[in-house]
C-alpha cells in the first residue's frame, strides 16, 4: 500500500494503458494470416459517460473532429447508448489503420480531460471465412487485448464459442497482450457493431 492510499484511505485507480492498444496494428497481419479474420470496418470505444458539461463537450469535440478528418481517411462516427447506460462511439472506416487512431484519440481526449477512469475498453470487430463474429476487445484498465466470441444461437440467448476464442488466444498470444486470467475475458452481448 502506497503513501497516498494510507493518507486517503482509497487505492489508487490504475490509469488506462492506451500505448499497448496499437499493438493490434501490427498483429492486424497475423489476424489475417493465422486466424483468417479480416475487419469488418467497425471499431468502438466504450466509456460511461457523464452529464457534466465539460465531459460531453469532449465527447462532442472527439466527434467533430473524426467527422473533419472523414475527408482524408474516410471515418464515420455515430455515437449510441447501451441498455446498461454506457455510451458506444462506434467508428467505421475500411482501413484499419484509422479505425486504431481514431479510438486512440478519442481515449486520449478523454483521458486528458481527466476522465480516464471512465474509459472502458475499445471493440474491434473481425469476422472469420465462414463469417462468425469474433471481437477483440482491449481492455484499457488491464492494458490487455481478450477474445470474445458469441456462439451460435437464437434470439435472447447468450451463448460464447469458447473453442474460437481460446485459439484465438492461442494463435495471436505472441503478437498482443492477451489477458491471460481467463476470468476477466468478458462478454459484451449486443455490441452496436
Amino acid at each position: 500500500m502506497g503513501l497516498r492510499e494510507i493518507l486517503t484511505g482509497k487505492k489508487a485507480l490504475a490509469k488506462p494503458a492506451a500505448d499497448r492498444l496499437f499493438a493490434i496494428t501490427t498483429a492486424y497481419v497475423a489476424l489475417q494470416t493465422g486466424l483468417q479474420v479480416t475487419s469488418i470496418g467497425s471499431a468502438a470505444i466504450v466509456f460511461q459517460s457523464l452529464a457534466t458539461a465539460d465531459f460531453q463537450s469532449i465527447v462532442r469535440d472527439m466527434e467533430e473532429v473524426v467527422r473533419a478528418t472523414a475527408a482524408d481517411s474516410g471515418t464515420t462516427v455515430q455515437t449510441s447508448e447501451d441498455s446498461y447506460g454506457y455510451s458506444w462511439m462506434v467508428l467505421s472506416d475500411e482501413d484499419f489503420d484509422d479505425l486504431v487512431v481514431g479510438v486512440n484519440a478519442v481515449s486520449t481526449a478523454l483521458v486528458e480531460g481527466g476522465y480516464g477512469e471512465r474509459v472502458l475498453c475499445a471493440v474491434f470487430a473481425f469476422a472469420d471465412n465462414r463469417d462468425r463474429p469474433l471481437y477483440w476487445i482491449y481492455n484499457y484498465k488491464r492494458g490487455s487485448f481478450y477474445p470474445f466470441a458469441p456462439g451460435a444461437g437464437g434470439a435472447g440467448t447468450h451463448k460464447r464459442d469458447n473453442e474460437q476464442e481460446l485459439v484465438a488466444k492461442a494463435q495471436m498470444g505472441n503478437e498482443l497482450p492477451v489477458e491471460p486470467e481467463l476470468t476477466r475475458w468478458f462478454a459484451l452481448w449486443g455490441i452496436p457493431i
